[in-house]
């Protein structure tokens, strides 16, 4: 398999003639078709496979969850043997979603997933473009050589690991670009009401509820044709939103009332939980998921960090807004990185020397960044919240 990633490589250094166009509809979707690959068309794709896999990437998101079961939903419904699988645990207020709790994954069942792996002739990787984002399940998929399918919206995929890719970085969540891949080159009259309840979900938790990556008016026609096929928006929130544990809401207490640090100074809140603090609020997988996003509702804050410390790995989230761009910020840092406002990184130093070099590092992001994009977001008549004393005297 690897000989055979080289080759392509190589030939699509020297190719003549492009092998992107855009999606129908979708102009900033870019979808690569290898010249060397073995299918050439995502329909027939699906018509001569036998065995599916989709697969979704470590620590499964909404989007990640929505994604796999919603394209999962839709291949049942037309007939084919499918089989969705996570390299780990997703988060138990996304468990609806697994209508038929059928998913595996292969934390627990790596045999299994060795033996579905081995019998299937063509694998979806959602919501994830390189397949080092299913860290322990990696080896298991860079040695399956069967026809490969992509569809993501993070940044900077390697084109050169799937048959057929579909990338594009402007839409809210992977789940939004299946919506538009479905209705370009399959079939949308197969989206019954559980495709558009898992399809929303991921456009809502990928959108903070509709709080950031929705200014394009595509993503609300979409949801008005999910609603009118079958959508119940109050039902997906009640089953994502509340639905935590009391133990998960006293983890968010620590992290509010104990774990935040605010920089004013820096237009900046951070929050941060170690091994012990997971471990007293019995930490579960998707407990932590969208805590990041509380510390942009201070007040004169654009950028957010959090910060979990889990058996000597420190997993970081970013958040931002405007033009603040963490995914630069994760990348030169920590060796992370993901999308303009949204973006994380890892580290494996102590706890205290991961926050103390992320504080290091808030100065000159602030300059080079953060003050820009306040600035430039009050031209334009945005509030930007409380600005510090300090910042005042400064403009």
């Amino acid at each position: 398999m690897e000989n055979k990633k080289e080759e392509t490589k190589a030939n699509l250094s020297g190719a003549t003639g492009s092998p992107f166009r855009s999606l129908a509809g979708s102009p900033s979707c870019q979808v690569f078709t290898n010249p060397n690959g073995r299918c050439q068309n995502l329909q027939e794709a699906i018509d001569r496979a036998s065995n599916i896999a989709i697969v979704g990437h470590n620590n499964p998101d909404g989007d990640a969850v929505g994604a796999t079961q919603a394209l999962y939903q839709y291949l049942l419904n037309i007939g084919k043997n499918a089989k969705v699988i996570y390299p780990n645990h997703f988060a138990q207020n996304l468990a609806w979603m697994d209508l038929q709790q059928s998913s595996i994954n292969y934390q627990d069942h790596p045999d299994e997933i060795k033996t579905v792996m081995q019998g299937c002739d063509l694998l979806f990787v959602m919501d994830f473009n390189r397949v080092s984002r299913t860290e322990s399940m990696a080896p298991v998929l860079k040695e399956k050589d069967c026809v490969r399918i992509m569809i993501d919206h993070h940044l900077e995929p390697e084109w050169q690991d799937f048959d057929i890719a579909y990338s594009d970085t402007t839409v809210s969540s992977t789940c939004e670009l299946l919506y538009r891949v479905i209705h370009a080159e399959l079939n949308p009259d197969l989206i019954d009401s559980h495709v558009s309840n898992c399809l929303y979900a991921g456009i809502s938790t990928d959108t903070g509820s509709f709080s950031y990556s929705c200014r394009h008016k595509e993503i609300f026609e979409a949801i008005a044709d999910l609603i009118s096929r079958g959508l119940d928006t109050v039902k997906v929130h009640q089953n994502i939103f509340d639905n935590f544990s009391e133990s998960r809401m006293r983890l968010l207490g620590c992290c509010l009332g104990d774990r935040l640090i605010v920089k004013p100074e820096y237009n900046t809140a951070y929050m941060y939980l170690s091994d012990a603090d997971m471990q007293k609020y019995n930490y579960q997988a998707g407990d932590t998921e969208g805590i990041v996003n509380y510390g942009l509702s201070i007040a004169g804050v654009y950028f957010a960090a959090f910060f979990t410390q889990r058996n000597n790995r420190i997993r970081m989230s970013f958040r931002s807004q405007g033009d603040i761009d963490v995914n630069i910020f994760a990348k030169e840092n920590f060796g992370g990185g993901g999308h303009k406002n949204a973006s994380g990184g890892t580290s494996y130093e102590s706890l205290e020397a991961t926050l103390a070099k992320f504080e290091a590092a808030l100065p000159a992001f602030y300059q080079n960044s953060i003050r820009p994009a306040v600035e430039k977001l009050k031209k334009t008549g945005y509030n930007p919240g409380c600005v510090p004393p300090e910042q005042e005297q400064d403009q």
